[in-house]
């Protein structure tokens, strides 16, 4: 199994600074995506160990699609609007997927832990029912190529470790 070390990022995503930080637990893996410098809602997202997760992109500038079976559960919050619900539903079972099949890279284990993903994101003025803004995928995109660098940064520390 990849190990996930704790790391933070920062970047700048249309105008707002962007921080994420992955800390793992023996059970669950936490993710904070925040813009406002809080955790936000939390909403955890777990599959049973018996779905097989997609397979990797042809491209590394694809990402991997969710699981069908995928399960997000509200913890703690809610989004302020069904806009923004339907928003972090989309960012919470993303960031589960590119976690669990980094997790699962090089393993047989088919164990994998509960992803926990807590979003405070700036409203970036989408309307119910429009669909998303191009500030909001430019939002999405970035926090996944912000996620991917923290990962293979927490596989550079492991490997130098070994």
């Amino acid at each position: 199994m990849a190990m996930i070390t704790p790391r933070q990022i920062t970047r700048n995503l249309n105008g707002h600074s962007t921080e994420i930080l992955i800390q793992t637990f023996a059970d669950r893996i936490l993710v904070l995506v925040t813009q406002k410098g809080k955790v936000g809602t939390l909403v955890q997202a777990s599959i049973p160990d018996t779905t097989p997760l997609p397979p990797a992109p042809k491209s590394e500038h694809q990402l991997p699609q969710p699981p069908v079976a995928i399960q997000l559960t509200p913890l703690l919050g809610r989004a302020p609007s069904e806009h923004m619900q339907t928003l972090h539903a989309l960012f919470t079972a993303q960031i589960a997927t590119i976690i669990w099949m980094h997790e699962s890279r090089g393993s047989s284990e088919t164990a994998r832990r509960d992803v926990v993903v807590g979003l405070a994101l700036d409203q970036s003025g989408g309307k119910d029912g429009v669909g998303l803004t191009d500030r909001e995928r430019d939002t999405f995109q970035g926090v996944m190529s912000m996620i991917f660098v923290v990962l293979n940064d927490s596989q550079k520390d492991q490997v130098s470790m070994d």
